[in-house]
C-alpha cells in the first residue's frame, strides 16, 4: 500500500467529459472548489467517459496517462469532478498510489473548514459519517484482520472493519441527537421573530454570487465575505431598520452549487428553513456570469425541492460593476415581482433595492388609535418595539391610547396572533376604513 500524503495540497484535477455538460465550465467551477479547499492545483485533465468503468470510473489507457501526469507534476492528490462509489476511488488509490478525492469529499471538506456555528458544525460532521460510512474499506487491508486468536481469546471475535463501523454508527446517532437539540433551539427563535410580526426576508442564490456582501451592505453586519465558493455556510439573520413601514428581518443562506452532495442537501435542509419560511426571497444573481441563466435555473431547482418555489421573489443582479451596466429597477408580474441592477460591494444600486422591499411590504396602510389596558402590557411593548407606535396618551387607571401606523398586511397578521392580543388587533384596527397612499 501507499503512504499517504499529509499535505495533500499538490493536486491532479481530472474533469470528465459527458454529454450535456459544459466541461469548460465544470473544470472552471471544480477548479474553485479546489482552490476554496487550499489545494494548488499542478496539473488538470480531461477524461472522455461513454461509459462509466465499473472498477476504475475512467479507462485503462486514461488510468495511465493519469499515473505519468502525477509523477511529472509531483502531485500527491487527485481530484475528481464525479461522485465515485467506494469501489472506484479504493481502485484508483491502489493505481497511482495517491490520495483520491471525489466532488462529494472534496466539497464536505470545505464544509468542514467553513462551519463556524454549532449547528453547522454538527451537520458537517454528520455528512462526512454518513459520507465515511460506506468508505470503511478503502485501502486499509488491516481492518479485515479479526480481534482474537491468541490462547483463551479464540473465537469468532469481531473484525476491526465491524468494530469501526459500530463506533462510526455511535457517533451518528450522537449526533443526530444533538443536532436534533440545536435545530429547536434555532426554530424558537425563528418562532419568536414571526411572533415580532416583521416581514423575513431570505437571501439566496449560486454560491459565491455575493450573497454575504449584499447581507452586509443592507443590514450594517460584518458576515464574512470572499471571492471564493462557500465563503459563508451558517444562516444569520439580522433585523433591518428605516421603512416606513417599519423593520424587516433579513437572512443569509448557505450558497447553492450544482450537483450538490445529497449528504449536505439533507444535512443542511434545517439551515434552508430561513428561505422556506420566507414572505420574500431576494435572489442575489452575478450579472457578470457567463453561465448566468443555467445558475438561475440550477437554484430555482433547489427552491423548488425545499418547498420555496412558489414564494415571491425579487432578482437581484449583482456584480454591474464588472459589465458597465447602470444601475435599475425592473418592475414585473407573477412570482418574480423585480428585477434589480446593482453592485453590492460599491453600494451602487442599493437605493432601488431598498424601494423595491418599500413596494413589497408598503402599500394600504393602517393608521388608527388603539385602546389598550394595562392588562395589555406585553402587545403594547410588542408594538413599541416594531416601531409602528407614532404617540401614545395614557389614560390613568385605565391604560393607554396608541397611535399606531402598519402596513395593511403588518396588521393581519397581527391578529392572527392568538387570544385577546389578536382580537384586539382585528377589532380596533381592521374592522375599520383604511387610508391608502
Amino acid at each position: 500500500m501507499f503512504e499517504r500524503s499529509k499535505r495533500g495540497e499538490r493536486a491532479l484535477l481530472v474533469q470528465p467529459r459527458q454529454f450535456g455538460v459544459d466541461t469548460e465550465d465544470a473544470l472552471a467551477e471544480f477548479r474553485e472548489l479546489a482552490r476554496s479547499a487550499g489545494a494548488e492545483v499542478v496539473a488538470e485533465a480531461y477524461a472522455r467517459v461513454d461509459r462509466p468503468h465499473p472498477a476504475y470510473y475512467i479507462g485503462s489507457g486514461k488510468l495511465e496517462e493519469l499515473i505519468g501526469l502525477a509523477q511529472a507534476h509531483e502531485a500527491d492528490l487527485i481530484l475528481i469532478n464525479q461522485a465515485l462509489s467506494p469501489v472506484q476511488e479504493r481502485n484508483l488509490e491502489k493505481a497511482l498510489q495517491r490520495r483520491v478525492v471525489d466532488r462529494t469529499g472534496l466539497i464536505l471538506d470545505i464544509f468542514a473548514q467553513r462551519a463556524r456555528s454549532h449547528e453547522g458544525k454538527l451537520q458537517v460532521e454528520l455528512a462526512q459519517l454518513q459520507h465515511m460510512a460506506t468508505r470503511l474499506v478503502r485501502g486499509w487491508t488491516h481492518l479485515e484482520r479479526q480481534r482474537g486468536g491468541s490462547i483463551g481469546l479464540r473465537g469468532p471475535g469481531e473484525t476491526q472493519l465491524e468494530t469501526d463501523r459500530r463506533l462510526l454508527a455511535d457517533r451518528v446517532k450522537v449526533l443526530r441527537e444533538r443536532l436534533a437539540v440545536a435545530v429547536r433551539q434555532r426554530e424558537q427563535g425563528r418562532k419568536a421573530r414571526e411572533r415580532s410580526a416583521l416581514p423575513a426576508v431570505a437571501l439566496v442564490g449560486y454560491t459565491n454570487a455575493g450573497k454575504s456582501t449584499l447581507f452586509n451592505a443592507l443590514s450594517g453586519a460584518e458576515v464574512y465575505a470572499a471571492d471564493q465558493l462557500f465563503a459563508t455556510l451558517d444562516p444569520t439573520v439580522r433585523r433591518v431598520e428605516d421603512f416606513s413601514f417599519g423593520a424587516l428581518t433579513l437572512a443569509d443562506t448557505v450558497g447553492f452549487v450544482r450537483d450538490l452532495p445529497h449528504e449536505l442537501v439533507a444535512a443542511f435542509k434545517s439551515t434552508l428553513t430561513e428561505a422556506r419560511e420566507a414572505d420574500l426571497l431576494l435572489h442575489v444573481i452575478d450579472a457578470s456570469d457567463p453561465m448566468m441563466a443555467e445558475r438561475i435555473a440550477q437554484v430555482e431547482a433547489v427552491l423548488t425541492d425545499i418547498g420555496a418555489g412558489d414564494i415571491p421573489q425579487i432578482q437581484v443582479m449583482n456584480k454591474i460593476d464588472r459589465t458597465g451596466a447602470k444601475p435599475a429597477l425592473e418592475r414585473m408580474d407573477g412570482r418574480i415581482r423585480a428585477r434589480v441592477f446593482l453592485s453590492a460591494r460599491d453600494g451602487l444600486g442599493l437605493d432601488l433595492l431598498r424601494a423595491s422591499l418599500e413596494e413589497q411590504f408598503g402599500g394600504v396602510r393602517v393608521r388608527r388609535p388603539l385602546k389598550l389596558r394595562y392588562a395589555d402590557a406585553g402587545l403594547r411593548a410588542r408594538l413599541i418595539a416594531m416601531g409602528v407606535v407614532k404617540r401614545e396618551r395614557e389614560r390613568v387607571g385605565e391604560g393607554w391610547t396608541l397611535s399606531v401606523e402598519m402596513p395593511e398586511r403588518l396588521a393581519e397578521q397581527l391578529a392572527a396572533l392568538p387570544g385577546h392580543q389578536g382580537e384586539l388587533i382585528r377589532t380596533q384596527l381592521l374592522a375599520t376604513p383604511r387610508r391608502k397612499d
